[in-house]
């Protein structure tokens, strides 16, 4: 299998640009089964999960013409009778089930499997199906599926979706737009690929109030017709960035950064001593940042945690607790959301970090540790990238395998960061 050898301990430079939202891409590659139009989105990033995501479209019936070199993308959804989601393919990513609203809508049935991608703990679809039953489908459980069907076609309903699931929020929108009458969705999910599904939605026609809050209003529309979107950058990656720049002391140019996004991040990397400056649209991070944690007023220790938009999102608590083994200081990183996503720590502590690992959720770090190259394995994407940093940071070589899962949601990284000056290859099989 293919594994990365990084060489550590070196100074980082230069500008890079981040890749489009990943999280936006892969509902709106779903929203092109809502016309027979063409739908051409740009700015898709070459990740595996958007490649598996058109392979499964294309299963479907869907011509996808998919430009990887310039990030375009685009589908025309034809004849779909027949044809159900390969559910092979379907185990392979966290967003498969986003294909039952435009199915339902479409064609009144649809057969969905339990979502795959990241191991980090359950992935529930209850509040994807209460939302479909919700707007009238039915629902049949079955082993490691559910089929569903509308056969008197989707009604608008008045909905509280029992978490504020980003997912679960565009499965509603998905189904409900082109739904007979008028849709609430009240604590709904307003992260910025949320904000990037709807604005797409409404340039096909679809009419959707509330963009950007947790209470969006959808008047059904008889149909949708074709567009060019493109997709915003993705700020899961942009702070991943910050991160790799102040882990490493290293310098770097942002840009198309979209700062205004990252105002929870500034308050939260702040508490390790990470700061940057924003020049339009471009971050800019110094090097050399004296890292320290800062303390609360009343001198408690200080608390890094995640919460839904706006709060500081669960993809990036991994970044920060690979920044927090470079601060000076005790730190409590808080991970709310998931049960397996601090697995990842045992790897940093092997390196040399000092990290007490309290439950699944809960990790205090404490700061700064040299760390040492080591041979690593990838849990999940976010912590493969947070590894990746972790290994650049250290003293020695490190090799990370299982790198199919930071292939899943970064471009091309190897050679990004070569551009930046980071010692990194891609090499396959063999240890």
């Amino acid at each position: 299998m293919e594994h990365f050898v990084i060489e550590g301990g070196r100074k980082l430079a230069g500008t890079i640009t981040p890749v489009g939202n990943k999280n936006a891409a892969l509902p709106l590659l779903a929203a092109s089964l809502l016309t027979r139009d063409p739908l051409t989105l740009q700015n898709v990033p070459n990740i595996g999960d958007v490649r598996t995501k058109v392979e499964l479209l294309r299963r479907l019936g869907v011509s996808a013409d998919f430009a990887a070199d310039t990030g375009v993308c685009t589908l025309i959804s034809g004849d779909l009778e027949g044809a159900e989601p390969d559910l092979e393919i379907s185990r392979r990513i966290r967003t498969a089930p986003l294909l039952a609203g435009p199915l339902l809508a479409r064609r009144g049935y649809a057969t969905i499997g339990m979502p795959g991608g990241d191991r980090i703990g359950r992935r529930r679809l209850d509040t994807h199906l209460l939302a479909l039953q919700s707007l009238g489908a039915t629902i049949e459980p079955g082993p490691g599926q559910f089929t569903l069907r509308a056969d008197r076609g989707l009604r608008g309903a008045d909905i509280f979706l029992d978490e504020m699931s980003v997912t679960g929020t565009e499965q509603a929108l998905l189904a409900a737009v082109t739904a007979e009458g008028t849709t609430t969705i009240a604590n709904a999910a307003s992260e910025p690929h949320v904000q990037d599904v709807c604005r797409c939605l409404t340039a096909m026609g679809a009419k959707i109030a509330g963009i950007g809050t947790n209470h969006l209003v959808v008047e059904g529309v008889t149909s949708l017709r074709g567009t060019t979107y493109a997709i915003g950058p993705d700020y899961m990656e942009v702070g991943s960035l910050i991160g790799l720049a102040a882990a490493t002391g290293s310098a770097l140019r942002i840009e198309n950064a979209r700062p205004d996004e990252q105002r929870m991040a500034a308050i939260m990397l702040g508490r390790l001593g990470v700061r940057w400056d924003v020049d339009g649209e471009t971050i800019l991070v110094p090097p050399e940042q004296e890292l320290v944690v800062h303390t609360e007023f009343d001198g408690a220790i200080p608390k890094i945690d995640d919460m839904p938009w706006p709060g500081f999102p669960p993809d990036l608590v991994s970044i920060a607790l690979v920044v927090a083994t470079q601060a000076r200081g005790t730190v409590l990183i808080h991970q709310k959301m998931f049960d397996r996503r601090l697995v990842f720590t045992d790897s940093l502590v092997e390196m040399g970090a000092q990290i007490v690992l309290c439950d699944p959720h809960r990790a205090v770090v404490i700061g700064p540790t040299p760390l040492h190259g080591r041979t690593l394995v990838s849990p999940d994407i976010r912590a493969g990238m947070a590894l990746v940093i972790a290994a650049l940071a250290a003293q020695g070589q490190s090799r990370i395998h299982n790198i199919q899962q930071i292939d899943r949601g970064y471009a091309e990284l190897e050679v990004r960061l070569r551009s930046l000056g980071a010692i990194i290859e891609r090499r396959g099989g063999g240890a």
